[in-house]
């Protein structure tokens, strides 16, 4: 299920993009080289498996000759981005590197601003814009600046309890073996989570297509999995998909940086082949599940499987 079949000449100049920024200055680790492999296969369909040793050397100058189309450069910029990350360090010459690739293909903002201020040791300030677009993404609706981000995702406290709501969720529990709805509500009693309604639940804006796509993706709550489940919403909802989606698990669950007090962290949890995989997954997807036209209990009566098949083309039953 690769996302698309690009002519080879162009992938082959990505690649080598990708494998000149993560090699800057040093040998490519194993995570480098399988995250090549997979990217050749899942991001750009190509046949015969990437030989990373293998790649050409390049510069910016030379994938802007190579590329044209600025769709595919966009993608090309946020590859080599990625790449900057894959060894779990905050290295300022590979994203110096990545830096300068956007330049040469034109891209700029977003999640390109972000890095940069990173580059130059403000981490702080670039988390904060990766929350912003977080938020925005996950809501639809522009942040402010000073939005207060801990009462958003933690409404249900205090006086603010809906036993209501927390019943109606509860009650997910009587639904049959296999459906949606069961799988939800397991899903929160594995993981010993409060449901929205109840204190300390997060925000149902959130955890209703955040959890669901847990269930539905088949990834777990241990940091590769949230990393993972990250990277399948990104290409699943293509709305500020690297800087609010991808790169805040990045640095929080591989790089060990953390970015709020809601959320945790951890050290070198990217499955450098899987990533991809999760990536191309999303992409595959025929229904966003944090789009606006999503509801969730619509699904609550269907099978689980019926589901997966119908809007992701798997059966992993």
């Amino acid at each position: 299920m690769p996302v698309r079949t690009t002519p080879v000449p162009e992938a082959i100049a990505i690649l080598s993009a990708m494998r000149d920024v993560a090699g800057l200055g040093r040998d490519l680790t194993e995570a480098d080289a399988a995250s090549l492999v997979a990217a050749g296969h899942w991001m750009f369909g190509l046949e015969e498996a990437v030989v990373p040793d293998t790649l050409p050397p390049t510069d910016p100058t030379t994938l802007a000759a190579a590329v044209a189309d600025s769709d595919l450069r966009k993608e090309a910029v946020s590859f080599v981005t990625i790449m900057a990350f894959v060894d779990g360090t905050l290295d300022k010459a590979r994203i110096d590197r990545a830096l300068a690739y956007a330049g040469a293909l034109g891209v700029s903002g977003d999640y390109v601003d972000e890095i940069a201020e990173a580059a130059e040791g403000h981490v702080r300030r670039a988390l904060g814009h990766m929350v912003r677009d977080n938020m925005e993404s996950i809501t639809g609706k522009p942040w402010a600046a000073d939005g207060d981000i801990i009462a958003w995702l933690l409404p249900y406290s205090g006086d603010n309890t809906d036993p209501a709501l927390a019943a109606r969720f509860r009650a997910l529990s009587d639904m049959p073996e296999g459906t949606f709805g069961r799988a939800f509500i397991d899903h929160f009693d594995e993981n010993g989570y409060a449901v929205p309604g109840e204190p300390d639940a997060l925000n149902a804006e959130f955890s209703l297509p955040h959890d669901t796509s847990h269930v539905f993706s088949g990834y777990d709550t241990a940091p590769r999995g949230e990393l993972l489940v990250s990277t399948f919403t990104a290409g699943m909802h293509p709305f500020h998909p690297v800087s609010g989606h991808i790169l805040p698990v990045i640095f929080s669950w591989h790089l060990d940086i953390k970015i709020n007090d809601v959320a945790k962290s951890a050290k070198g949890a990217m499955d450098p082949s899987e990533f991809w995989h999760a990536w191309a997954r999303g992409k595959a997807m025929t229904i966003d599940i944090f789009g606006t036209d999503w509801d969730f209990w619509n699904w609550v009566d269907e099978p689980l499987d019926v589901l997966r098949k119908r809007y992701l083309g798997e059966d992993m039953a």
